[in-house]
């Protein structure tokens, strides 16, 4: 059985991560973008990230320009604008496809674990989230407009 263990992503430094190495954690994986409508999450998901992480909880976001262009920037212009204008301190990953042929794998993992409505694998927007469990399973996937703070009962009950 596939797990969030079996896939390795990039950093916004350009490193390797091994998710195996965030087993033990409740993680919220989010495609995001700097230029969109819903990135005001940001707040919402840091506000998350702070109320939790010293439970086991961790926001893994992966900016992504495949929706309407919004996320232009390099991976040092992203980390800037997240940290000045929102205060992210949770980890950025390097900017990835989401859907299509060059999607990252983990993605195509999530999106075939937890379909959205009807069924559909495609990931319709920017700020799509989806909730791991400290084993490394998909739990829930959340749509662009699920606010942060709607899935915070959902973090407690695998915390």
């Amino acid at each position: 059985m596939t797990t969030i263990a079996d896939f390795t992503v990039t950093t916004n430094r350009g490193e390797d991560l091994d998710l195996g190495d965030k087993l033990g954690k409740v993680l919220l994986v989010v495609n995001t973008a700097s230029k969109c409508g819903f990135t005001p999450q940001y707040d919402g998901l840091e506000k998350l990230f702070e109320t939790y992480k010293d439970r086991g909880f961790e926001v893994l976001a992966f900016p992504c320009n495949q929706f309407g262009g919004q996320e232009p920037g390099d991976a040092d212009e992203i980390a800037e604008f997240c940290k000045v204008d929102f205060g992210v301190t949770f980890p950025l990953m390097a900017k990835v496809d989401v859907n299509g042929a060059s999607a990252s794998p983990l993605f195509d993992w999530m999106k075939a674990e937890a379909p959205g409505l009807m069924g559909s694998k495609a990931i319709k927007w920017n700020f799509t989230k989806f909730l791991i469990d400290r084993e490394g399973n998909v739990v829930k996937r959340y749509g662009p407009a699920d606010a942060p703070a709607a899935i915070a009962k959902d973090i407690e009950k695998l915390l």
